[in-house]
């Protein structure tokens, strides 16, 4: 394995930032469990962090050294703060552009992966789950396939209070990153906004995978999310099992999503 932290500066974010990697380059082909895996080149795997979190969390909490050696993917793990991976709409603040065109660009020029829309993936945790499916739906040419794992679909919650009630986020940071709660919900900010504009403009949608824990109290809005995808008769498939919001469940299940996207399982 070969993995490292890089620094570039970013046009879109206007500042140099970090992303971590791990590379499958010299995996021992008798530690993979599947060397089919090996039979074609090695994809890319854009890996999203979680609130508070930043481009080492997958490192150090999770397994992104297993499932690159394990599935030959080549992961990239950038760090945008509590962005929620969306753009505000100026420049200096636009982390939606910088996760779905900048940064698979650079990785394009620097690595040699990124290459076509079918060898991309995209996956996250909790806000990265939320930031997974909303960059995959508004880059639907960058992504084939997204993992999204106890994703954040706060969107109707925040409709629905306004923005005030929260346990989480305060207020301003909702209202920073959201924008006005009034209009939220016809507004870019929500997937679903997205992914039937990209069915009316004939784009292909990205094949979606989400998983959520039975204890997890995102279960509710991503069932909802869930339903949306099924009423669409969108490529998704859906599960949920016994966990709560935690690294165990999605060193778990991150695993069963590649499968699922690499057409495994």
């Amino acid at each position: 394995m070969a993995a490292g932290r890089m620094e570039f500066h970013a046009d879109t974010i206007m500042q140099h930032t970090n992303f971590s990697f791990v590379l499958p380059t010299d995996s021992i082909i008798e530690e993979i469990k599947d060397p089919t895996y090996y039979d074609r080149p090695a994809k890319a795997l854009i890996l999203l962090h979680g609130l508070t979190g930043t481009d080492t969390d997958w490192l150090y909490g999770g397994v992104a050294h297993e499932v690159s050696k394990q599935y030959n993917l080549a992961i990239f793990m950038p760090t945008v703060g509590n962005s929620f991976y969306l753009d505000r709409g100026y420049a200096g603040g636009n982390y939606g552009s910088f996760v779905g065109e900048e940064l698979p660009a650079f990785i394009r020029k620097s690595f040699g992966y990124c290459q076509s829309r079918e060898d991309t993936i995209i996956a996250g945790l909790s806000m990265g789950g939320f930031g997974a499916l909303h960059t995959a739906l508004a880059y639907p040419d960058t992504f084939s396939s997204c993992i999204a794992l106890s994703s954040a679909l706060v969107i109707h919650e925040i409709a629905r209070f306004k923005g005030r009630k929260n346990d989480v986020m305060p207020e301003g940071l909702v209202r920073e990153v959201f924008g006005d709660p009034v209009t939220i919900l016809d507004s870019d900010r929500n997937p679903e906004v997205l992914y039937r504009r990209n069915k009316a403009a004939g784009k292909k949608n990205p094949r979606i995978y989400m998983a959520i824990g039975t204890e997890d109290s995102l279960l509710e809005c991503n069932q909802e999310f869930s339903s949306f995808l099924e009423n669409e008769n969108a490529d998704f498939f859906y599960e949920d099992g016994p966990g709560v919001h935690n690294w165990d469940f999605w060193n778990g299940y991150l695993p069963r999503g590649i499968e699922w996207a690499l057409g495994t399982n």
